[in-house]
Formats: structure tokens, sequence, C-alpha cells
């Protein structure tokens, strides 16, 4: 499964969390749908999931789908996400809008924090993970 895969992958690159901003938030549109994802690099998973689809099916895959993938990512990258879409009615634009989110608000979470200075982001000196 990709989400496992490149779940693992960025937890891999994120290595001892050190240094990095943590915490990030993206809104993101295509044509009419708008989509907000939230992600806490936090080593503690969880997804939070409130996206519709118009219909059961995008193409050949069932919409529903789309979750599992996140929550695979999710668990595996040690990361919490909420992802929202706000509105929408063409399920390409929503699950696009979904995965350029999440790249999006990823690149934030894990650019350096120079305030951090090598430390973990946290004020228990260690992220769950």
């Amino acid at each position: 499964d990709t989400g496992i895969a490149l779940g693992q992958a960025v937890a891999a690159a994120l290595g001892e969390r050190k240094g990095i901003t943590r915490f990030a938030d993206v809104h993101l549109a295509m044509d009419e749908a708008l989509t907000r994802v939230v992600v806490d690099i936090s080593g503690r998973p969880y997804l939070v999931w409130n996206v519709n689809f118009s219909r059961p099916k995008l193409g050949e895959m069932d919409t529903e789908l789309f979750r599992e993938w996140f929550q695979a990512f999710a668990q595996n990258a040690g990361v919490t996400l909420h992802i929202a879409t706000l509105y929408g009615e063409n399920n390409h634009h929503i699950a696009e809008t979904c995965y350029k989110g999440l790249a999006r608000a990823l690149r934030l979470a894990m650019a350096e924090d120079p305030r951090q200075a090598g430390r973990v982001p946290s004020t228990k000196g260690r992220l769950a993970g």
C-alpha cells in the first residue's frame, strides 16, 4: 500500500524530529473545491477525516479508499492529520486538494524552525513514537 510506504518514508526522513516546526495548516483550492489540512508531527498517529465525495467512485476507484490511504499514511508516519473538505462537487478536485494539501502542510511542518535549534519541538522534550 502506498500510504504505508510513504508514511514509513516520512517517519524515516524525520528521524528524531529535532528542529522542525511540527505544526502546519493549509487551505488548498482547486476550482470549486476547498480543503483544509492540518498536520501535527506529534508521533501520535491519528486521522480526522471530514471529506464527502459526491459519488461513491472516482473512475474505477471506490472513494472510501481515499480515507484508508490517509489513515495508513498517518499511522506509519506518526502524524496527526485533520482533513476537511469545506466544499466541492467534483470528486477529482476533492481528492486532489486532499493530497496536495497534505504535501504542502507536511513541507511547512517539516521545515526547520530556527527557534528549536536542534531541539525536539515539545515541552516534554520528546515526541511519542
